[in-house]
């Protein structure tokens, strides 16, 4: 009889010995698209691909001395392809998405710690759920989001403004903004108030969403254990496998977070279900009025068939997701863009006019449809959030043969013109968000300037009949197809409400220190390069308080 201590070294040399052989010994088509030279032998170019700093030189590096489609090596010599070429990815995202899903790494972390999420699913789940959600993110009830949006934006400015008049030195910009998007995702997602702003204070759930990234990176190689671990049986028995057989402290440090993040997810919606039954007058007791996101979702929910209606679990998984997907992305691009006011001032003068007359003479808050259509702050947003999108890139994984078609023909190694790649399955594809965003057979040589007029005439030809399949604005940012940010539209008004008023109230400028992004799943700013605490310290002024 075969003795399990035999299968397991089978397992354990085997699958390495087939790694080995499949990646290194036999040939692949993708061995003759050009690309750097692979670094190290056993983790190809991701010592590269995932460090903070050296990650930004190796996709400057892609852009401008190879094609719209490159090569790289991931680890044991996997084969990947950078992808930028408009009509490759309109294959990957929209065309043939059902043959290129997400990395099974990273839609397994995403499921492990947040569970059964939009986010976390894929084919008929994910579709399912998407169709529930999908009302809710409607211009119409972005309408009826406008004044919670403003409610928690003057609390910001009125924080702002203490620490201002305090005079206690540079305001961190980037702690303001986490803190902001929290509470706007909050109350506007979930009906729950984290942090009054006016004043510091500590939020548990807060601070548990703040560490879950830094937490899901720290496993490092460890990550790559999580899509087995979700193999092994029911959710007892991978609980058992977690607590005795991973005593790693980061695995245990991701695990505490997970476990807090459901059993306060599962006490909201415990509440808000309690409310529902209760009637109107009660929903209107809680933050937001009913209004919010998770609300609307539970009630829809409720009146939806048995076949259409998502399961507890799910209820669960999409209210910590939305939270985790929307905090860090807009609490950046919310940073970045003050950062480059602050570095172009005629800019941010520019704008604050632009605010301050759609607000004369009353001085009120500026109505939802006038909001969205002031030229300046609107192509403000898309160049910041074109050059410099919070999410560099996001991975598929061919499931079957495919071909993939190039808008632009490629010269491979052996110098013949290719005008489509054929793709091998289990392929990695790394989607370049960035890529495509800056690249100048599409935006023109000017592609890496930040030039907010580009959007205040008719785009070029260039970018029209590039067919960029973005869900927003001929760019990447927010992806495309049916894994696209159902949310956009959602943080283009956090955006521009948080805009409205703080360029009314405050005149930015640049720190005595260096502010460097750094390349993570969420680019983040650091003071210098050594430090690698998020932290945007800032220069702010109190404007005449007649602006205000």
């Amino acid at each position: 009889m075969i003795s399990i201590a035999f299968i397991l070294t089978a397992i354990l040399i085997g699958v390495p010995a087939w790694w080995l052989l499949k990646d290194f010994v036999l040939r692949s088509p993708l061995d003759k698209i050009p690309g750097p030279p692979s670094p190290s032998l056993l983790a190809g170019h991701l010592g590269r691909l995932f460090h903070r700093h050296e990650g930004w030189k190796l996709h400057n590096e892609l852009a401008s001395n190879y094609g719209p489609v490159s090569s790289l090596k991931g680890g044991f010599g996997k084969r990947m392809l950078y992808v930028r070429d408009p009509t490759a990815l309109h294959s990957i995202i929209i065309k043939d998405q059902q043959f290129y899903e997400e990395s099974s790494f990273s839609i397994s972390m995403i499921y492990l710690v947040f569970g059964e999420g939009l986010i976390a699913t894929l084919s008929d789940q994910h579709r399912k759920q998407r169709k529930m959600l999908n009302p809710v993110f409607s211009i119409n009830h972005m309408r009826h989001m406008t004044p919670i949006f403003y409610h928690v934006a003057h609390k910001l400015r009125e924080g702002v403004e203490n620490q201002v008049r305090q005079g206690t030195g540079d305001v961190d910009i980037l702690n303001w903004m986490g803190r902001t998007a929290l509470e706007l995702i909050g109350q506007g997602g979930l009906g729950y108030s984290f942090d009054p702003l006016v004043k510091n204070s500590k939020s548990e759930y807060g601070d548990a969403i703040k560490a879950t990234l830094p937490a899901m990176f720290a496993l490092g190689g460890t990550q790559f254990l999580v899509p087995y671990l979700l193999k092994l049986g029911p959710p007892g028995f991978r609980r058992w496998v977690l607590d005795h057989l991973l005593p790693d402290r980061r695995v245990q440090h991701l695990k505490d977070i997970a476990d807090y993040l459901d059993s306060q997810a599962r006490s909201l919606i415990s509440k808000k279900r309690l409310a529902l039954k209760e009637g109107d007058e009660a929903v209107t007791q809680q933050v937001g009025e009913g209004k919010d996101i998770m609300s609307i979702l539970m009630r829809a929910n409720m009146a939806a068939s048995e076949s259409e209606r998502l399961t507890e679990e799910e209820l669960v998984g999409q209210m910590s997701i939305l939270i985790f997907a929307a905090t860090d992305t807009t609490s950046g691009a919310l940073s970045q863009i003050l950062q480059l006011l602050a570095e172009h001032p005629d800019a941010q003068e520019r704008l604050r006019k632009e605010i301050l007359d759609a607000r004369a003479p009353s001085g009120e808050d500026i109505p939802y449809d006038q909001l969205i259509e002031l030229p300046y702050m609107d192509a403000i947003c898309r160049e910041t959030l074109r050059l410099f999108p919070p999410v560099t890139d996001v991975y598929r994984d061919a499931k079957k043969d495919m071909v993939l078609p190039l808008a632009s023909p490629i010269r491979d190694l052996d110098g013949k013109w290719m005008s489509e790649i054929p793709i091998p399955n289990d392929t990695r594809l790394i989607v370049s968000i960035r890529g495509c965003n800056r690249s100048k057979q599409i935006w023109g040589e000017d592609a890496n300037e930040w030039k907010p007029e580009r959007w205040l005439s008719p785009l070029p030809g260039s970018v029209t009949d590039a067919r960029v399949p973005g869900v927003y604005s001929n760019m990447m940012t927010f992806l495309g197809g049916g894994r696209s940010c159902i949310g956009f539209k959602f943080s283009q008004l956090e955006m521009k409400v948080v805009l409205s008023l703080l360029l009314g109230s405050f005149k930015f400028s640049l720190p005595d220190h260096e502010i460097v992004w750094n390349l993570a799943g969420v680019k983040y700013p650091t003071v210098g390069r050594i430090s690698n605490t998020p932290s945007m310290p800032m220069k702010v002024e109190l404007l005449n308080e007649k602006a205000l």
